[in-house]
C-alpha cells in the first residue's frame, strides 16, 4: 500500500484510480486541467507531467521512491507545476506525450515523464528516474534540480525545443494524398509483412523476437487469415506454435485464467503480472478463431478459461467490464501468482499435490525470485493437463483468494469494451455457448445506457455512476466492432443499425479531408499541441486499421458502394503508412488481405 499524508491533494477529487492512489501525495499535483497551465503561467514556472495507470509496476516504484518524498515534493513545489495523468482516462495525451517521449529518446513506457513548457510544448522526456542518480541512470532530484536552473538562466533554449518538438510532431506521417490515392491495392504488403514475421519468429518458444515478448494478437490473426488465403505455407505453424507455448508458459494463469500483458524472457515463463482487459478480449478472440480454423479443443478450452476468468474477475455486476488487475501485491510483482512446493502439499495433500508439482513445475528451488509460477513448458502432457488437474486447480484457486487481495481498476473504458463485446459474442457463436452472449449484450446495453451523450457521441470512461471524456476514435472503432459482433450472432437489426450510427460519426467527426485516414481525437475535442493520426499497430490494434475492417464489413453488409469506395480510401491511406515496415501494421495487412480474399 502507498503511505498516506495527513492532508489530500487535489487528486482526491478526481474518479479515476490511478489519480487517488496519487491523491496522499506530499506532491501538490494537479489534474489535467486548465487551473494548472494558468498557475504555470502566473508563476512563470515549467510543468512536470506524470503519466501512468493505476496497475502499472513501474509507476509504483516511482511513486514509493519519489512521489512519497518530502524532498522531491518540495523540489516539484519550488520550481514547477506538477500535472499527474491516467493513460487509461486520457489516451489522446498519453498518445501526444508518449510520441513526444519517442521522439526525444527513441523509446518509451509508463510512468512516463516529460517537462513542458507552460503552454504545453515539451522540452525533456523519460519514464522511471529513481530519486538519485544510480547505476547508469539520472535521478530525478538531479534533474529537476538541473532544470530549474536552466529555466531561471537559459530559458530560451528550452523554449525553442519545446518549439521544435511541436513542429516535429506536426509534420509527423504527413504525405502528398496524391501519391497514395490512386495507388492499386494488392497482396505485395501482405507478402512482406508475413516474410518480415517469419524472420522474427521464434521456431523454439513461439512469438516474435526475444524478449521482453508481447502477445500481439493482431499479428496472428493476420497469419491466420494468410493461411485460408493460401498466402504461406508457415503462417498456421507460427500461429498455432505460438497459441501453445503462450498458454504453456506463465503468462497464461493456469490457476484462474486469463494472461498477464507480456513475459520478461523468451520462454512466455515469467511475466508481467498485470492483466489488462484488452489483451484478454483480443486473445480470446485470437484463440476462438484459430479453434474455428483447427478445431483443436486446446483453444476452445483457453479461450473459455480467458473468458470465464473476465466474467469472475472482471465483470461489473451492472453490466460493462473493470479495466486491469495489478501486478502487485503487498508491495511485491508477482507474489500472489507463485508457490511453493511445500504449499502446494499443504493445499492438496501428498498424493494429489505431489503430481500437481510435477506437472506444473513447482519445485523447491523455484523458477522465480525463489518460488514458482505455475507452467507446463516442462510438461509434454501439457494438452491434458487442466482437465487433469481441475480440482486441484479449483482448491488452489480458492487459497489464492485468501492472499491480499489485487488491486483492480473498476473504471470501465469503452473502447476495451468494445473488444471485450466483440470476444465474447464471436466465442458464443463459434462455441455456440449463450451464456458469453448473455453477457455480451448486458455490456451493450450498459454502454448504450452509460456511455453515450444524448447527442448520440460516446464517452470514454465510467466510474462510481460517472461517465466523462469525448470520444475518442479507438471508443467509436472497437464498439462498432463489438456491434457488428454482437450482428453477426443475433442477427438483431438494432445492432447493425447502431454500427452504422458509430460510423457515420467517425466520418463526420474524425476525418482528415486533407491527409486522408481518421484523427485520434474528435474535431469539438481539447485542442492539444498536436492532433494525432495513429496507424502504428502496437499492444494493440489502431483505431483507424479496425475502422477499415469495420467499413468493409458494413459495406458488405450494406451492399453499398459508397461504403465500399470509403473502406478502399482506407486501406489506401493505411497501405500508405505501412510500407515501411508492414509487419507492424499487421491489423492492416489483416483488413487487407479479408479485402483482397472477397473482392
Amino acid at each position: 500500500m502507498m503511505k498516506k499524508n495527513a492532508m489530500p491533494n487535489r487528486l482526491i477529487n478526481e474518479q479515476s484510480p490511478y489519480l487517488l492512489q496519487h491523491a496522499h501525495n506530499p506532491v501538490d499535483w494537479y489534474p489535467w486541467d486548465q487551473e494548472a497551465f494558468d498557475k504555470a503561467k502566473d508563476e512563470d514556472k515549467p510543468i512536470f507531467l506524470s503519466i501512468g495507470y493505476s496497475t502499472c509496476h513501474w509507476c509504483h516504484v516511482m511513486a514509493r521512491e519519489s512521489f512519497e518524498d518530502k524532498e522531491i515534493a518540495a523540489a516539484l513545489s519550488k520550481d514547477f507545476v506538477s500535472i499527474k495523468v491516467d493513460k487509461e482516462e486520457r489516451p489522446d495525451l498519453d498518445l501526444v506525450y508518449m510520441s513526444a517521449c519517442q521522439l526525444f529518446t527513441g523509446q518509451g513506457g509508463w510512468p512516463t515523464t516529460l517537462l513542458l513548457t507552460p503552454e504545453g510544448q515539451p522540452f525533456f522526456a523519460g519514464t522511471y528516474f529513481p530519486k538519485e542518480s544510480r547505476g547508469g541512470m539520472t535521478g530525478l532530484l538531479s534533474i529537476l534540480g538541473s532544470t530549474a536552473k536552466a529555466w531561471a538562466e537559459n530559458r530560451d533554449e528550452l523554449l525553442e525545443t519545446g518549439r521544435q518538438m511541436v513542429e516535429r510532431l506536426n509534420s509527423t506521417g504527413e504525405k502528398d494524398v496524391a501519391s497514395w490515392m490512386d495507388e492499386p491495392l494488392n497482396d505485395q504488403l501482405i507478402l512482406e509483412g508475413i516474410n518480415q514475421l517469419q524472420s522474427t519468429f521464434d521456431e523454439r518458444n513461439g512469438g516474435f523476437g526475444r524478449s521482453p515478448k508481447f502477445p500481439t494478437p493482431h499479428n496472428l490473426l493476420f497469419l491466420m487469415v494468410a493461411h485460408e488465403s493460401k498466402m504461406n505455407d508457415s503462417a498456421l505453424e507460427m500461429v498455432e506454435h505460438t497459441l501453445a507455448q503462450m498458454y504453456r508458459g506463465g503468462i497464461f494463469d493456469h490457476i484462474g485464467g486469463g494472461f498477464s500483458r507480456y513475459s520478461t524472457d523468451p520462454y512466455w515463463l515469467a511475466p508481467h503480472f498485470e492483466k489488462m482487459l484488452y489483451d484478454n478480449a483480443l486473445l480470446t478472440f485470437v484463440y476462438t478463431e484459430a479453434y474455428r480454423l483447427t478445431e483443436d479443443r486446446l483453444y476452445k478450452e483457453v479461450a473459455e478459461a480467458t473468458m470465464d476468468y473476465v466474467l469472475r474477475e472482471m465483470t461489473a455486476v451492472e453490466g460493462g467490464f473493470y479495466s486491469a488487475q495489478d501486478a502487485d501485491s503487498e508491495g511485491e510483482e508477482g507474489k500472489y501468482y507463485v508457490f511453493t512446493e511445500q504449499e502446494i502439499l499443504e493445499q492438496l495433500g501428498e498424493e494429489k499435490g505431489q503430481p500437481f508439482n510435477n506437472s506444473y513445475d513447482i519445485t523447491q528451488r523455484g523458477n522465480f525470485e525463489g518460488k514458482s509460477i505455475p507452467n507446463l513448458l516442462r510438461n509434454q502432457r501439457y494438452r491434458n493437463a487442466a482437465r487433469e488437474f481441475a480440482d486441484g486447480c479449483k482448491s488452489l484457486l480458492d487459497y489464492r483468494a485468501t492472499r491480499m487481495e489485487l488491486h483492480r481498476d473498476d473504471k470501465i473504458l469503452t473502447a476495451w469494451n468494445g473488444m471485450m463485446i466483440a470476444a465474447l459474442a464471436n466465442a458464443a457463436r463459434v462455441f455456440h455457448d449463450n451464456k458469453y452472449l448473455y453477457v455480451a449484450e448486458m455490456a451493450a446495453d450498459f454502454v448504450e445506457k452509460e456511455l453515450i451523450k444524448k447527442d448520440g457521441r460516446l464517452k470514454v470512461r465510467y466510474r462510481n455512476r460517472e461517465a466523462v471524456g469525448n470520444g475518442n476514435l479507438d471508443d467509436y472503432a472497437y464498439y462498432t466492432w463489438g456491434l457488428l459482433e454482437l450482428y453477426e450472432t443475433t442477427r438483431k437489426v438494432g445492432y447493425l443499425q447502431k454500427a452504422l450510427d458509430c460510423n457515420n460519426r467517425i466520418v463526420t467527426d474524425f476525418v482528415d479531408e486533407d491527409g486522408g485516414g481518421f484523427f485520434f481525437t474528435a474535431s469539438n475535442s481539447e485542442k492539444l499541441i498536436w492532433r494525432p493520426k495513429e496507424t502504428y499497430d502496437s499492444a494493440m490494434p489502431s483505431a483507424n486499421s479496425i475502422v477499415a475492417w469495420n467499413m468493409l464489413r458494413l459495406a458488405r453488409k450494406m451492399d453499398s458502394s459508397h461504403l465500399i469506395e470509403k473502406a478502399e480510401s482506407q486501406l489506401r491511406f493505411l497501405a500508405s503508412n505501412a510500407g515501411d515496415y508492414p509487419a507492424g501494421h499487421s491489423f492492416t495487412l489483416f483488413a487487407l488481405t479479408l479485402y483482397l480474399q472477397n473482392k
